[in-house]
């Protein structure tokens, strides 16, 4: 199991590390989080609902993710309430000051229960165990689903990571096996140095203090990596700087208040001629090449923010401009010309909104939210901006419909009317695109035909459309990452551990 001195330590990169090495050795490793909150989720082949961290360290597992590997997800949507998703089905509302009240019994018998299936369904798994935040947090260890009890109840040999980039990380250790009980401690059977940055032999001597200090092998020092991961939360991409210095098309991406799915962004950030820049609502949108509304947790919430802010408007004005704009699922939703709520899935509580709120009016649909979400892996043939083979999920409140089908260039995005719809420019060189299939950035030929709307746009020659998949290019990371590991990191000993 892979405990944190703190939330960010380091423990899901670790973790996924951990996962592709022994994956690389034959084994069988299996991820598992007990509970995780994040509104960057992912969509088994069942339809359950799961992490994409969680995702992630499947695929570093080589096996395919289901919800099992996290039982619990709680994903945030404001006003310190969160949708509760138990083996993938949502299961109600909570709010912060009740939720250990209200779930903690039935949270503790559905970690039992998953951990129950992935036993009976992979033989000879060896679980890689992920914690949350910090196990010791003296306030809520007795509400504890994913940390310690579950430590315990398995007798998991234990890893703690700390993070040195964050400083005193001789005081997160310490003070972490202080606050821990003898029987707890005793399950701690290493020490990681997480985001170290220069000449490692100058920890040296730190090292050999911890060691002397609590009994406990420090199995390595992890540098400071470059490569850009998915992050685990909306905190996270603050800290996301571009690394794409040679950049010939600028994209403006819409930083929702509930911003969710950020994975959809990541195939982009490899794109070495694209620069992503990040605009929340207050900020000006300048003169990008193109814009992505993506995902959102609370779309109406948001949709209020964007025409509150101004910041609609100036999206309003660049489409009327012939810019290029890609709404993806919320966003889709928020480009169209209406909205509604009558089961109040968006949090809306003015009864006005659950009948009728205007959308960008960018696209000629019409959304309702309805009472169950749409859940599915999907195969579809796009038919724009070229007919060809797609692949991503779905995961959405709400369906939308068209109020207008007549206007000229308007068209669905693919065999499938329900996932979107595309409204061309007659120059040919712009596009008000939205769909529902999250997931489609991963697809490299759409990808690069979405890109090369946009370089045509500004007079750049277009890029080779023949781009594999982003599953090529996060392999890549993922063996990037797990060969950093293996070689800092005492493998005799994790493998003994």
């Amino acid at each position: 199991m892979i405990l944190g001195t703190c939330s960010g330590a380091g423990k899901s990169l670790m973790t996924t590390a951990i996962c592709r090495f022994f994956y690389r050795l034959g084994q069988h490793p299996l991820p598992f989080k007990g509970q995780n909150m994040s509104n960057n989720a992912w969509v088994d082949k069942n339809g359950g609902e799961m992490a994409y961290s969680q995702v992630i360290q499947a695929w570093a597992a080589g096996v395919e993710p289901i919800a099992a590997m996290n039982p619990i997800l709680l994903k945030p949507q404001g006003n310190e309430t969160s949708e509760v998703i138990h083996l993938g089905k949502s299961v109600g509302i909570s709010n912060a000051i009740n939720y250990y009240e209200k779930w903690f019994d039935s949270g503790w018998d559905t970690v039992q229960l998953a951990l129950k299936e992935l036993i009976n369904t992979f033989d000879d798994a060896k679980f890689i165990i992920e914690g949350a935040g910090s196990p010791v947090e003296v306030n809520l260890q007795h509400r504890d689903l994913t940390n310690l009890k579950l430590a315990k109840l398995v007798n998991a040999n234990c890893i703690l990571v700390a993070d040195i980039e964050r400083g005193g990380v001789f005081a997160q250790i310490i003070g972490t096996l202080a606050l821990l009980k003898p029987a707890e401690r005793k399950l701690i059977k290493g020490i990681i140095i997480n985001r170290f940055r220069g000449n490692k032999s100058l920890f040296e001597s730190g090292k050999e203090w911890l060691e002397k200090e609590t009994g406990i092998p420090v199995l390595g020092i992890m540098p400071w990596l470059n490569e850009i991961f998915p992050p685990e939360d909306s905190l996270d991409l603050l800290e996301r700087n571009n690394r794409n210095k040679q950049n010939e098309i600028e994209i403006a991406v819409i930083k929702l208040p509930s911003f969710s799915n950020y994975s959809d962004l990541d195939p982009l950030e490899h794109e070495k001629t694209v620069k992503l820049n990040w605009i929340q609502p207050g900020d000006s949108l300048n003169n990008p090449d193109g814009i992505i509304i993506p995902g959102s947790k609370q779309t109406i919430r948001d949709l209020e923010k964007l025409h509150s802010s101004g910041l609609g408007e100036q999206i309003k004005r660049f489409a009327s401009e012939g810019g290029n704009i890609l709404g993806i699922c919320g966003g889709l939703q928020m480009m169209g010309k209406s909205l509604e709520d009558p089961y109040k899935k968006e949090g809306t509580k003015n009864e006005q909104q659950t009948k009728y709120l205007h959308g960008l009016n960018l696209l000629p649909i019409h959304t309702i939210f309805e009472s169950e979400k749409s859940l599915s892996q999907r195969k579809v043939m796009f038919s724009w901006p070229q007919e060809e083979e797609v692949e991503g999920f779905e995961l959405h409140n709400g369906k939308s419909y068209l109020i207008n089908a007549k206007i000229d260039n308007l068209r669905s995005i693919s065999n499938d009317p329900s996932l979107g719809w595309v409204l061309q420019k007659k120059d040919n060189k712009a596009a008000i695109t939205g769909t529902y299939l999250h997931g489609i950035l991963e697809n490299g030929k759409w990808r690069r035909r979405w890109i090369n709307l946009l370089r045509n746009k500004k007079g750049l020659c277009e890029l080779p459309i023949n781009e594999p998949n982003h599953s090529k290019r996060r392999e890549q990371i993922l063996n990037s990452l797990t060969d950093e590991f293996e070689k800092n990191i005492d493998l005799f000993k994790i493998k003994e551990i």
